[in-house]
């Protein structure tokens, strides 16, 4: 069982002076549910490396029994500060990828060549696809054998502008995660804000918030085992 972990590789938080990147829950939840069991994962980001921590998600009220996990696994650090590149990664060598959020995919991810098509290649082998919170932006520009939309029909959630605008980044993100997967076709759904909201169409699996991050992998650990 082997899995790809797709992390971005943006640090900066439009142009508010502040850094982004990924959320470590969001990374650190899912990446020990599938290790737990045995799963062989894989890290790739754009730019090859360590990519960038959210500094937020490091704060005392965001640590969780993962984060705290992860703080003190220095050899889990290790492999997260030597991704892979995205170009040197294939679907064929995979049986399922993942991507964490923060707010950084919405500016590199949403648009990475090597990542839209890793997502297209994905699907069309038939294997799970699955993203959680700002991730789901990924999807916004796969597409189908037929030119449509990847997500077009599909149940998908991800970051609720509600949940955006009570972070105060509404009118700094480049767009709208919930907007522009209603855009796009998806079938947009939400929970409470801050609860667990995990939404599965198909191999399509995504999650609406840092809360969700562990479901979301359980859903996929289920589909490979």
């Amino acid at each position: 069982m082997k899995v790809l972990f797709v992390l971005t590789s943006h640090d900066k938080l439009g142009d508010t002076g502040e850094k982004t990147g990924f959320w470590v829950e969001e990374f650190a939840a899912p990446y020990y549910v599938f290790a737990d069991h045995n799963a062989e994962v894989t890290l790739a980001s754009p730019k090859g490396g360590q990519p960038p921590i959210d500094p937020k998600s490091a704060q005392p009220d965001f640590q969780t029994a993962a984060t705290e996990r992860f703080d003190s696994d220095e050899a889990l650090k290790n492999k997260l500060s030597n991704t892979l590149k995205l170009s040197e990664v294939s679907a064929d060598e995979y049986d399922a990828i993942f991507y964490p959020g923060g707010h950084g995919p919405l500016w590199d991810l949403a648009h990475d060549k090597n990542s839209i098509a890793l997502i297209e290649a994905f699907a069309k082998q038939g294997k799970p696809v699955s993203a959680v919170c700002h991730a789901p932006a990924v999807l916004l520009n796969a597409k189908k054998g037929d030119n449509t939309p990847l997500i077009r029909g599909k149940r998908v959630t991800g970051f609720s502008n509600s949940e955006e605008a009570a972070v105060g980044l509404t009118d700094v993100v480049p767009f709208l995660l919930e907007d522009e997967l209603k855009n796009k076709g998806g079938e947009y759904s939400q929970g409470d804000d801050w609860s667990p909201h995990c939404i599965t169409d198909g191999l399509l699996v995504t999650g609406q918030n840092p809360a969700s991050s562990e479901a979301v992998a359980e859903v996929v650990l289920s589909m490979l085992s």
